[in-house]
């Protein structure tokens, strides 16, 4: 019997080629400043902003981690960081002009690559892996 390779390495081989894939991308755009580890800022940030500490929650890295990222983002013009409205004690981050574009064009590019995948697996394969990872994800995260 063969032994299979477990989901993990699966999954993480996946997310490394994809991450790759993106930043390919995002440098034959132009967008040569983008590095990886900007991604979970990309993953997180909504269009109308985020404060730092939600956003690194909902990427599940340290805020620590995620605050790098921004303070890089920021210097390169791709970030801004306002007063919140509802706290003025906290920071909403927000994409400039710059930001949304480099923002727009990943996201842009995720709709090509899935509609490639559906084209090769079948809209019903794809939804299905779609439902089986998102419902991993959520047995997989602590309650809060």
């Amino acid at each position: 019997m063969i032994e299979r390779k477990p989901l993990i390495a699966i999954v993480s081989r996946a997310v490394r080629l994809l991450a790759t894939d993106l930043l390919r991308e995002a440098h034959e755009r132009g967008h040569t400043q983008i590095r990886q580890a900007h991604d979970p800022v990309f993953a997180t940030l909504p269009q109308e902003g985020a404060r730092a500490s939600d956003m690194a929650a909902r990427a599940g890295i340290t805020k620590q981690s995620m605050g790098e990222a921004i303070r890089d983002m920021v210097g390169l013009g791709l970030l801004e960081m306002t007063e919140d409205p509802d706290d003025r004690r906290a920071k909403l981050v927000r994409f400039t002009d710059a930001g949304l574009e480099v923002a727009q064009d990943g996201k842009r590019y995720m709709r090509v690559l899935e509609q490639q995948w559906i084209d090769k697996f079948g809209k019903q394969e794809y939804e299905t892996a779609r439902e089986v990872l998102e419902g991993i994800v959520e047995m997989m995260t602590p309650a809060q």
